[in-house]
């Protein structure tokens, strides 16, 4: 049998885009999908999720998405306008065309999949959860008409005490009956099992479950005689291991990701320029990964692109600048990408795909933006994918199909 990664040399070579490898993490780049912007007009019934559009103008978004090859199904005019009069037009994630066509750029770039964003919080709401689910359901069918991969992954933040298990076990358990979710040949494996991803575990910012309820749900998920079997992707602070900065200084939190079989550090807004990326990178990533080599558990770390929550902080009445962590034309995100590539990552997770809300998206964003709100990043002149071609490019770094180097290649 030819390896997969040997299949995808050949096709690269011969021009196409091969299917993503479903079996494994290992040589992937897999993307964080929030798939939690709803439209007036969407047919969901909740007006505008996320995008924070109000009255008296403004919205909650830094970057404006580029909806120029949506079909007239896909798009909705929102209540801003661009400096000309005309309508500024958004899209919805619960329009399965939409979803299908981000599908579709993942695989023209050779983005292997996502972890489907699951927040506990929307899931205690029934019409929040209908939602959520349709967008499921749109990306599994997505995937599975371009080959790409692609996992649960559940956010607990916002949750209380007690409802790790009365909302995330039980929606879990949902999805394995109902949905039956792991039996998707698109559903991404590893180390021989389906994953499932839990973000939110040991921050130090006063979250009211505990390391205790974190602990019983990785063990529900790996070890349950009906509902586990799975390889578990933990979420965890970036000072996860020296239990500082942004992690709880509690040694229990080492015991609670024993049943893990993946650690993930979040990184965004941990530096804020190519040099800090390298300074901090520098400091963790080796010591990091051999305390998941000793554990026996995967590495995964986390890159992004830049940051900027200007507009949502404004609605929050908190004054935040705008454009907080610059993209510098993709120098930022590829610097972070070739620290921890030739430190030995061999697998990497971008945060984020879609996130417009805090200017981490990689996804087609437009630099004509509307008018009336604390203003918008953009791509600078640069093609509408750019970030997504990129982060294709690093994925051929990452699997050793193409060199490294100090500056993202020319395109």
């Amino acid at each position: 049998m030819i390896p997969v990664r040997l299949v995808a040399l050949f096709t690269l070579a011969c021009g196409t885009v091969p299917a993503a490898d479903h079996t494994t993490l290992t040589g992937t780049v897999m993307c964080g999908y929030q798939g939690w912007f709803g439209a007036e007009g969407d047919g969901m019934g909740m007006r505008w999720q996320h995008y924070g559009f109000r009255a008296a103008g403004g919205c909650t978004i830094d970057l404006w998405p580029d909806v120029r090859e949506l079909g007239k199904d896909e798009r909705f005019d929102s209540p801003l306008k661009f400096a000309d009069g005309r309508p500024a037009q958004v899209f919805s994630s619960a329009n399965a065309r939409t979803v299908q066509r981000h599908f579709g750029w993942m695989r023209d770039h050779g983005i292997d999949g996502v972890f489907l964003q699951r927040f506990g919080t929307v899931l205690k709401g029934e019409k929040q959860r209908s939602f959520a689910d349709r967008v499921m359901e749109n990306v599994r069918t997505a995937a599975g008409k371009t080959d790409r991969a692609w996992a649960v992954m559940y956010d607990l933040t916002g949750l209380r005490a007690g409802e790790i298990e009365t909302v995330v076990m039980q929606d879990w358990k949902r999805l394995r009956n109902e949905r039956r979710v792991i039996d998707d040949p698109a559903y991404l494996h590893h180390a021989g099992r389906p994953v499932v991803a839990v973000w939110g575990i040991g921050f130090n910012d006063k979250r009211d479950y505990t390391l205790d309820e974190c602990a019983a749900l990785l063990r529900f998920l790996r070890d349950n005689p009906e509902f586990g079997g799975m390889t578990v992707m933990a979420g965890v602070p970036f000072g996860w291991r020296t239990l500082d900065r942004d992690a709880v200084n509690d040694a229990k939190l080492h015991d609670v990701l024993r049943p893990a079989g993946i650690i993930s550090p979040w990184a965004v807004g941990r530096y804020g320029s190519a040099q800090g990326a390298e300074r901090e990178i520098g400091k963790v990533h080796e010591a990091d990964a051999a305390w998941c080599r000793e554990h026996k558990k995967d590495y995964l770390p986390v890159i992004f692109p830049g940051f900027s929550w200007c507009n949502l902080s404004a609605a929050r009445g908190v004054n935040a600048k705008l454009n907080a962590i610059p993209r510098l034309g993709g120098q930022f995100f590829w610097s972070q990408a070739m620290q921890r590539i030739e430190r030995g990552a061999d697998m990497l997770y971008v945060a984020m795909f879609d996130e417009m809300d805090e200017g981490t998206a990689i996804f087609k964003c437009a630099d004509e933006a509307p008018v009336g709100t604390q203003g918008f990043v953009t791509n600078d002149g640069l093609p509408a994918d750019h970030y997504l071609w990129l982060t294709g490019q690093i994925g051929r770094v990452l699997r050793k199909e193409k060199p490294a180097g100090s500056a993202p290649p020319a395109r």
